[in-house]
């Protein structure tokens, strides 16, 4: 039975450290909810993981390290993992955590209404052996499993079912779209969707803590020069990202920090692989060229990506021919060439496909989700209309995006994607297996892109446990992804951030912003 609310730890809460200060903060992407199930993205994520905690969580240099349960350790010969839960923890209410919000957790967060249900496809069962013991049984091997959910976050089944929120609802929402009721050391104070939202420290957080804020906000803010203009005036203490045409300007002014690093985010774009025609353009209704691999080769050799990363993104990214970084575990050496810029191969090979008059389709672009989307966009269009390929480009929101990408309402797209697990099976299982919902695989294949290879090897790459024939396999994958150009990969998106001189903090590679690491002075 669960503790009632504790007013206690709540007034605790909102008391905070003696020393502690208020911080402010700015970006380009409101979270579209405070539900940890509903949305897999960054945005969502990132921001939440201030909020919620999982079994394991990410260091400060993205090791996993325990979090809600204090260890694990795997069962069998390979059948699951065991994870023991760290006793005393409460929620934001005051209710104390055990094994029935986990198994609650993962029965939500693996529903098929759940935006994260793809995380969960190699568990067969989860058994609570005690109140503070949990059996994850996966259907084959999988070394890698305790990475794989670090971004699981556990919510308190009293409070979800009491709230009629047993399951997360991203179409409509619910009462866990506007509240949140996590254990982790920030709770969610006010919610204004688009505006504001406000955070306070959680004083009955079972962890300890390291910064010194009593509280935090984030306001959403797309516009690059009023995010600047903010963090020089002091009204915010931070915003990332710094526009890339505005960093160097603000570096040397001496007035704020900017903070460079390059995150695991690989930017590429995807086209469509199952239509049977184009959706957009003048050639609308006409055969889908993008079926046809030399037309996606051509796409890969019309796009100058060394002029992208010098004009577009001023230098400060690096060029992707995978859909990982070489950060990433599992990288292919192998494979590291990329298509060169080569416009007459470009016209060669759509002529060869039977395009020599070029055609027409949609591109479709988010306009505040990545560093420079838009604009990158516009250079692309600018590129492929050079070999013939017209681009009818149409940019928008994130919020609006992603559901016109789920809805196939796309000819061409962009994607950005950083793997959960750092690691190269991570992209495999989302974007270049085959979808299946009822295995959970492909939840972000938005292409349609399908080989038997690719459905073959991925359950192979996840139960092995020698590195070398592992490697073996992810080199024959990437090789596959690149003969067929499943995806144009562009570049490693570059991190950015700018914050006033009295900010400490970390930034990490998966660009998630972790509040309980910053002090200010």
């Amino acid at each position: 039975m669960k503790n009632a609310l504790s007013i206690l730890a709540v007034a605790a809460a909102l008391a905070g450290p003696v020393a502690a200060k208020d911080f402010k903060w700015a970006g380009t992407t409101d979270p579209q909810t405070m539900d940890p199930h509903a949305v897999n993205t960054a945005a969502v994520l990132g921001f939440l993981n201030n909020v919620y905690e999982g079994l394991v969580r990410r260091g400060k240099d993205m090791s996993i390290e325990p979090a809600l349960a204090t260890s694990w350790e795997p069962i069998g010969d390979g059948d699951g993992w065991r994870f023991f839960l760290r006793e005393g923890v409460t929620f934001h209410d005051g209710s104390a955590f055990d094994a029935e919000d986990v198994l609650f957790s993962y029965e939500r967060a693996s529903n098929e209404v759940s935006d994260t249900r793809s995380w969960f496809a190699p568990v067969s069962e989860v058994k609570v052996v005690d109140a503070f013991t949990v059996d994850i049984m996966t259907s084959a091997p999988n070394p890698i499993f305790p990475d794989s959910i670090a971004n699981w976050m556990i919510v308190d089944k009293d409070w979800a079912e009491a709230n009629d929120a047993a399951l997360p609802d991203k179409e409509n929402g619910n009462y866990a779209t506007l509240n949140a009721n996590g254990t982790g050391a920030f709770m969610v104070s006010e919610r204004e969707p688009g505006l504001r939202t406000e955070l306070v420290p959680h004083g009955g957080w079972w962890g300890e803590a390291e910064h010194n804020i009593t509280r935090a906000e984030f306001t959403p803010v797309q516009n690059p020069a009023t995010a600047v203009a903010a963090l020089l005036s002091g009204n915010v203490d931070m915003i990332n990202p710094v526009p890339i045409q505005d960093a160097e300007r603000l570096a040397e002014s001496g007035d704020v920090n900017v903070i460079r690093g390059i995150e695991a985010r690989v930017i590429m774009l995807g086209m469509a692989q199952e239509s049977d025609v184009l959706k957009y353009g003048d050639d609308a209704g006409k055969p889908n060229p993008f079926l046809d691999p030399r037309v996606r080769a051509a796409v890969a050799h019309a796009v100058n990506v060394p002029a992208i990363l010098k004009v577009t993104m001023r230098g400060n990214a690096e060029p992707a021919s995978q859909l990982v970084s070489p950060a990433m575990r599992g990288y292919s050496e192998a494979n590291a060439d990329r298509p060169a810029f080569d416009p007459d191969k470009a016209k060669a090979l759509l002529a060869e496909a039977g395009y020599a008059d070029g055609f027409s389709f949609g591109l479709k672009c988010p306009n505040n989700r990545y560093l420079n989307d838009e604009a990158v966009c516009q250079a692309v269009t600018s590129m492929l209309s050079q070999v013939g390929m017209t681009a009818q480009l149409e940019a928008m929101p994130v919020q609006n995006y992603w559901p016109e990408l789920r809805a196939d309402n796309y000819d061409m797209y962009l994607l950005g994607w950083s793997p959960g697990t750092f690691d190269a099976e991570h992209p495999l299982r989302f974007l270049a297996s085959t979808p299946n919902s009822e295995k959970k695989l492909g939840s972000w294949n938005f292409a349609g892109y399908s080989n038997a290879r690719i459905d073959e090897l991925l359950p192979m790459i996840q139960s092995e446990i020698d590195d070398t024939k592992r490697q073996a396999m992810l080199d024959e994958s990437a090789k596959i992804l690149q003969d067929e150009t499943a995806y144009v990969p562009m570049y490693v998106q570059p991190l950015v951030w700018g914050t006033g001189k009295n900010i400490e903090l970390t930034q990490r590679p998966d660009n998630f912003f972790i509040l309980r690491w910053v002090t200010v002075q």
